[in-house]
């Protein structure tokens, strides 16, 4: 059994149920495992065929659930893509990964023809829902009147899909996984977290990013649930959407639930049939997740702690530890996962002292795409080496300390600050840059960029902040920039950056 084939006897089970909701387009089971069969089989029409790989440049909408599935029941292999990123970044993944077809929505055909015109091979660009350059074909022209089932044979070690994170040289690798693996995401989810057939889920987060894909869309066709979706995050609208469609839980990033407290609670809000409240991608401080509670009237809280290699998996702090640990990562694996925090020598730590935490189960990536160094470095002997600093307590409670990646996460989304100090590195008058994150109580980190200036240049916040929005993503851009006159460094030359962020941040 795999996602395609439970997709397909959910429709034969139960046809008539709801399986998906985008504004005002509803498909029950069977219509939604029809249209997907229509599209899967215009895409082997043009050519599109088992292993080849299918880009995915689209906000959320029912059409990112179609083509997920449609290019799953083909065994082709799917690559969502960040659409926040530039040309020059898109570029790069499409070309690493060997991309051969992108299908796309129509706000973004401008980028992608940016991003291919080096030379990028590309055999088929589809359009949703309509096209307006004669390069891309519309989604509708492409769809099939069979609605069959594609009858594609697919084993459990066939990929799936390719995540894009950020690495130790400053470009994106891509996690791969096939069938088993992201099987195995769903049930372990079902069943960490409880999910049943009668589960009635938002996705407001973005589907390209593994926590929303798998945790959410994945797992709730998965148990044959309902899965309303939403192309932004707009949150008095989800606020009052969930008595409207009696959502039983939804999935948000720390700076998403902020955004609620800021909503003034309505009459028309209903929170009485949500079972649980899950969250994750960032920590979220203690004061915050008590606030939440107090706002939805709930204690039936979770906190995720995993990676995108991880499928996402690692571990969860349950609601009956939140009375007393709110805060914390968590102490119980997810299932069929282990953990441990270890030293450098590869030992267990033990109570109160600072390791990296490493995780390991059936869910964890098989390898980075086209990277063994970087796969060698990453896995060991199973364990996933998460690069995170850990620490644990007397009762085996976790806390993240740091980072050894120094990744950034500000508002949910992964900033490596390797690749915008490359940029930075590149202004003329820019002698050396460090990028580090700093606490803020909204987006979590602010991407902080320490700066030294070349002998005799002068440079302004502004003009840095200006030169990095043309060569990154606007998520990637410092929001902050601090002028020194040298960076901190240890006898090797080696940039210490725990001091840059302890001056910073005292």
């Amino acid at each position: 059994m795999n996602i395609v084939k439970m997709l397909e006897v959910n429709a034969a089970r139960h046809p008539w149920k709801e399986a998906i909701i985008y504004q005002d387009r509803h498909y029950t089971y069977d219509e939604f495992n029809g249209i997907v069969n229509q599209l899967a089989h215009g895409l082997i029409a043009r050519g599109v065929a088992k292993g080849d790989k299918v880009a995915l440049m689209m906000k959320n909408s029912d059409y990112f659930a179609i083509a997920y599935y449609a290019c799953a029941k083909i065994g082709a292999v799917l690559v969502p893509i960040n659409f926040r990123l530039l040309a020059n970044e898109l570029n790069y993944i499409l070309t690493q990964s060997d991309a051969k077809h992108i299908i796309s929505d129509t706000e973004f055909e401008e980028v992608i023809l940016q991003a291919i015109s080096n030379h990028v091979p590309i055999q088929n660009l589809v359009s949703v829902p309509q096209a307006k350059h004669e390069a891309f074909t519309s989604v509708l022209d492409l769809l099939s009147e069979n609605k069959e089932n594609t009858g594609v044979e697919l084993t459990g070690t066939d990929d799936l899909h390719i995540l894009y994170t950020s690495g130790t040289t400053g470009f994106p690798k891509g996690a791969v996984f096939d069938h088993d693996r992201v099987k195995d995401v769903a049930l372990q989810f079902i069943l960490t977290l409880g999910y049943h057939a009668e589960e009635r889920m938002m996705n407001f987060a973005p589907l390209f990013h593994c926590a929303q894909l798998t945790i959410g869309l994945i797992s709730g066709l998965y148990v044959g649930g309902l899965s309303v979706i939403y192309r932004e995050f707009k949150p008095r609208e989800i606020l009052a959407d969930i008595g409207k469609y009696k959502i039983t839980t939804f999935l948000a990033v720390p700076t998403m639930h902020l955004a609620f407290l800021q909503i003034p609670k309505q009459d028309d809000f209903d929170f009485s049939t949500m079972e649980k409240y899950t969250y994750g991608s960032a920590p979220m401080s203690e004061h915050v997740v008590r606030k939440c509670m107090e706002y939805f009237g709930s204690h039936q809280f979770y906190s995720l702690c995993g990676q995108t290699e991880g499928g996402p998996n690692g571990i969860l702090l349950y609601p009956k530890d939140h009375e007393r640990q709110a805060g914390m990562a968590g102490r119980e694996s997810s299932a069929f996962t282990i953990f441990d925090i270890v030293n450098t020598d590869g030992h267990s730590t033990k109570p109160g002292e600072v390791g990296e935490f490493i995780v390991k189960g059936p869910t964890v990536m098989r390898e980075y795409y086209k990277n063994p160094q970087a796969t060698a470095e990453t896995i060991r002997d199973g364990w996933l080496y998460t690069g995170d600093l850990a620490v644990r307590d007397e009762e085996n409670y976790v806390k993240l300390v740091d980072r050894k990646k120094d990744m950034i996460i500000t508002g949910g989304e992964n900033v490596y600050s390797v690749e915008v100090e490359n940029v930075l590195g590149m202004h003329p008058a820019i002698a050396e840059a460090a990028v580090i994150g700093t606490p803020d109580p909204k987006w979590g980190e602010l991407v902080t960029a320490v700066v030294v200036a070349k002998a005799g240049e002068s440079l302004s916040e502004q003009a840095i902040i200006d030169y990095a929005k043309q060569h990154v993503a606007g998520y990637k851009v410092p929001r902050k920039v601090i002028f020194a006159d040298s960076l901190p460094r240890n006898a090797s030359g080696k940039l210490l950056k725990y001091q840059l962020r302890e001056k910073v941040n005292a």
